[in-house]
């Protein structure tokens, strides 16, 4: 265990180094793949990407694969998100997770892209009126978790990448590592390990109230673009014949970044026994390879984990400048959550940890121009047991 969070914790550090030193701000709009940056769930994204410590299940897969070793039985999730409403473009996401031993949880998540149809033009005609083409995007992800003990674990994520036309595609590989640790601030009473979240209320075991997670995500070789749509049919030197000339493609790289995270679960009971009420706190800070560095900041106010309501603000450079912001998101997220347990009432009340539920996910972003971004989801949780709570 040691050996394995020392390697991510010096890889983490060797590439927040290299990106202090590569001005993320500078190279803007040099990197390829942007779409690996775009979050496609509606949990997280309602808390505006803030909560990579505290993360959890199949979303992992988009802030920090570690959160992924917190399913304790099979989790499904599939989320539809109106990306920048206007401009017709729609994405599909789908994850499954599934805890394959004492220890270890495997996972896989597709997002795909549907970027609607676009007139094809020519010099000769640009104006369109021969057809249209349809680009195809999506990124695939392999993920595995691993728990190393009660509140530690680590995770790694093998993403393939692929765009295409129907001249002109490309494709690749990449990895994202990440680290989740979770504790309780201020200890246990003498009543058990977990007595302080104890009560009539089966949401009431978590496994800590202090979370900090660290991530390193889109870790991959350049790639480049290739196909018969680089090739130009042109007369050189004034020739009576016509050649093809094929031009090369410079590679693009990929756009890497650090997520480093910190949340803290407030308990809002009046009484000790109690613990319905739940207010979570998280920021995270993204150092980017490309574009300018994030901190971003959120709350999720939950009931009885029945209902749960989130805001985040994700700020960066100029962000209050319309002028010279560099991102058409304007910072301000909102998101809600309904789930449902399914099954009988258990008596040992580990709701968060072996039940079964179905939950419904929202979120809005706010952006300038366009009409914002939507997404909409819905989770399925089978637990580890045959029992299952009920709220």
């Amino acid at each position: 265990m040691n050996k394995f969070l020392k390697y991510i914790a010096a890889v983490g550090i060797t590439f927040c180094f290299h990106n202090l030193m590569a001005q993320g701000p500078v190279r803007s709009g040099q990197a390829g793949f942007t779409q690996l940056l775009i979050n496609g769930w509606g949990q997280s994204s309602g808390m505006a990407n803030s909560n990579s410590a505290g993360v959890a299940g199949v979303e992992s897969f988009y802030q920090n694969i570690a959160g992924l070793g917190k399913t304790n039985g099979t989790d499904l999730a599939f989320s539809r998100t109106a990306w920048l409403v206007g401009t017709n473009i729609n994405i599909s996401s789908f994850g499954f997770a599934q805890k394959i031993s004492e220890s270890g949880v495997l996972g896989l998540s597709v997002m795909s892209f549907a970027i609607g149809q676009i007139p094809i033009t020519t010099v000769e005609q640009p104006d369109g009126g021969l057809g249209t083409y349809k680009p195809s995007i999506s990124n695939i992800n392999l993920g595995y978790a691993y728990n190393f003990g009660k509140g530690i674990s680590a995770g790694l994520n093998f993403k393939v990448i692929s765009e295409s036309t129907p001249d002109v595609r490309t494709g690749g590989v990449a990895l994202d590592a990440g680290i989740q640790y979770a504790t309780n601030l201020l200890g246990s009473d003498a009543k058990g390990s977990d007595a302080k979240y104890r009560s009539d209320n089966p949401a009431a075991l978590r496994e800590g109230d202090i979370h900090f997670g660290v991530s390193i995500k889109n870790l991959g070789p350049d790639l480049k673009y290739q196909g018969d749509g680089l090739a130009t049919k042109s007369n050189i030197g004034g020739k009576s014949f016509t050649t093809t000339t094929s031009q090369r493609a410079d590679r693009t790289q990929l756009p890497s970044l650090v997520n480093i995270g910190f949340a803290y679960d407030f308990r809002l009971d009046s009484k000790e026994e109690l613990y319905w009420h739940r207010l979570t706190a998280a920021a995270n800070f993204t150092n980017n390879s490309f574009s300018s560095n994030q901190t971003s900041v959120g709350l999720e106010y939950a009931f009885k984990e029945i209902l749960m309501f989130r805001t985040g603000f994700d700020y960066e450079k100029d962000i209050f400048n319309k002028d010279l912001r560099r991102n058409v998101y304007t910072g301000i997220s909102f998101g809600t959550s309904v789930q449902f347990a399914l099954g009988k009432k258990i008596e040992n009340k580990k709701y968060r940890d072996n039940a079964s539920l179905i939950a419904i996910d929202y979120s809005y972003r706010a952006t300038n121009p366009f009409g914002g971004t939507h997404t909409f989801g819905i989770r399925i949780k089978l637990g580890s047991k045959t029992e299952a709570a009920a709220l």
